[in-house]
């Protein structure tokens, strides 16, 4: 079939132009996790800034290692200092600054670099540190402290909800938070103001009642790792990368679809909990789910490129995610999920493209 000049328009390359740029995303991820560095720094003060400071500037350090020998500079791409922001969300506060800065090296130098550079990593540096971290030092990588706001001191050790939950006996209670309450776990006075206020002006005229403890959950007023101590910041910087398009909306949503289900229908491990009686609501914020979900697992290097297959992915994730919390020792198993699906992604894409259509192009961002 012969084409006459008229049918193609005569203009220069590159034809289809996006903003989206690797670089651009990554500065934009790092930015809106800001207010989680700055609230958290508020909750643990010195602590918090020895663990980010740490965390960071050694994968700063790293990287520019690795750039000196390769004769190349890319630090100004901002993923080193993503890669140091997201491991050190995963710290406990009080954690020795050591574990967080090996942590970072290893995700940099080993994952990042020795396994192709940026783009060529087939998982998650920022994930693998943290399972690295996990894999070393598990004692210091669940030694919990209460935020100083709530315990009036420094360093005072704590359990968080999720560990303090899956201790409990038999409670009979059909909320979690209502149970943890009841067995002890500290609450802050304006998350009593707070959910008093609620439940007399609003819930009450519904017929429900918010139990005590979710703005704690909220605001970080609990013992956790850095990146659950602003769970308000962290969906606000989820809306954010959902709005500007840069990320798979599919593969969160499905976490957290699949999660919650399961969640509801199995319940969270508390003793006393009934089939299709799980708080929902307690197992999607205690943890870092929501920052995993919208920051790690949407790695586009490291997920599907296809996005039904991409669904796929964000499901098992979801499943896997369950499986670890519900009936493993690691409450916090979303890492590991993560990471599982990222070894298995090429054989999705591999398998699963030949029924659901072409493969589109990869790119890195």
């Amino acid at each position: 079939m012969m084409y006459t000049q008229k049918e193609f328009p005569d203009t220069h390359a590159p034809h289809l132009h996006d903003w989206r740029s690797t670089s651009k995303v990554v500065w934009i991820c790092s930015l809106v996790l800001l207010p989680v560095v700055v609230w958290s720094i508020a909750l643990y003060r010195w602590a918090a800034i020895t663990v980010w400071l740490s965390s960071v500037a050694s994968a700063l350090l790293t990287q520019l290692v690795v750039d000196g020998l390769f004769k190349r500079f890319t630090l100004r791409d901002g993923t080193a200092l993503l890669t140091g922001l997201l491991v050190a969300s995963a710290m406990p506060p009080a954690i020795s600054p050591f574990i967080p800065a090996a942590a970072s090296a290893f995700a940099i130098l080993v994952v990042k670099t020795l396994f192709g550079g940026l783009g060529g990593n087939w998982m998650n540096p920022s994930l693998a540190g943290i399972a690295f971290a996990y894999a070393n030092w598990p004692v210091a990588m669940r030694e919990y402290v209460l935020p100083t706001v709530l315990a009036g001191v420094d360093g005072l050790s704590s359990s968080t909800p999720l560990a303090f939950a899956h201790g409990l006996a038999g409670s009979g209670q059909a909320r979690v938070m209502d149970a943890i309450r009841q067995a002890g776990y500290p609450l802050s006075g304006m998350d009593e103001s707070l959910t008093g206020f609620l439940n007399d002006s609003i819930f009450s005229h519904l017929g429900a009642r918010l139990p005590e403890g979710y703005i704690d959950l909220a605001v970080g007023f609990k013992s956790g790792a850095l990146g659950e101590s602003a769970l308000f910041a962290v969906i606000l910087a989820s809306i954010i990368l959902l709005a500007l398009r840069l990320v798979k909306y599919e593969i969160p949503l499905a976490i957290l679809g699949s999660f919650a289900i399961l969640a509801g229908i199995f319940g969270t491990g508390l003793p006393g909990e009934f089939i299709m009686g799980g708080d929902v609501l307690y197992a999607l914020s205690g943890g870092g789910l929501i920052l995993a979900a919208f920051f790690m697992a949407t790695d586009p290097v490291s997920s599907p490129v296809d996005r039904k297959i991409a669904t796929i992915y964000g499901l098992a994730i979801g499943v896997l995610c369950f499986v670890f919390r519900r009936w493993g020792n690691h409450t916090e198993g979303i890492a590991y999920a993560i990471l599982i699906m990222n070894v298995l992604t090429p054989t999705l894409e591999r398998r699963l493209e030949p029924l659901l259509g072409p493969k589109p192009a990869r790119t890195s961002v």
